[in-house]
């Protein structure tokens, strides 16, 4: 992904394994996002988390020491999982082993998938998508998109500022 560039980006727990179901791993994800956005590091214009994938529509700004902020969201993000598994869950834990030779563990797949977002009218479709996402049968997770807490649904259509750290899409395009 290039800098100041915006992406739709979707990255899925491995196996589709649902370790976001607990509120404690989303607020891990969340975290992680609040303090590359602090560090102007990254912008985030919507977000979704989900009980086994993510999707962000963000863009990056400059590195974040030697690694670009997506990968660095990423290796974090996947040391928090296994510090919190390790001490609360060993059991769970194993779904995630990997015989891969650089890890032990392998939290997210590795075939995210980024797409550069176009146009404006390609941001809002994105946009509607990750919103309507939690409503799906197959999750249900709330009936209306503004319910769901792990969205940026309510910052667009309630202006709620609990996620004040995300940058108005109108502002990216």
């Amino acid at each position: 992904m290039e800098f100041d560039e915006v992406y739709f980006y979707t990255a899925t727990i491995n196996n589709w394994i649902p370790l976001l179901q607990s509120d404690k791993f989303k607020h891990i994800v969340l975290n992680s996002l609040i303090h590359l956005v602090k560090q102007k590091k990254i912008e985030i214009y919507g977000f979704v988390i989900m009980p086994n994938h993510i999707h962000l529509i963000w863009s990056g700004s400059k590195m974040n020491g030697k690694e670009k902020p997506f990968a660095s969201f990423m290796k974090f993000t996947g040391h928090q999982f296994l510090n919190e598994l390790r001490t609360t869950d060993q059991q769970f834990l194993t779904k995630f082993e990997t015989n891969l030779k650089n890890r032990n563990y392998l939290f997210w797949q590795t075939n995210s998938l980024p797409i550069k977002v176009l146009d404006r009218k390609m941001l809002e479709q994105k946009l509607d998508y990750i919103h309507l996402n939690p409503l799906q049968a197959h999750w249900n997770l709330a009936d209306d998109p503004n319910d769901y807490y792990f969205s940026s649904c309510s910052f667009y259509d309630q202006d709620d500022m609990k996620f004040d750290w995300l940058t108005h899409y109108m502002d990216a395009m």
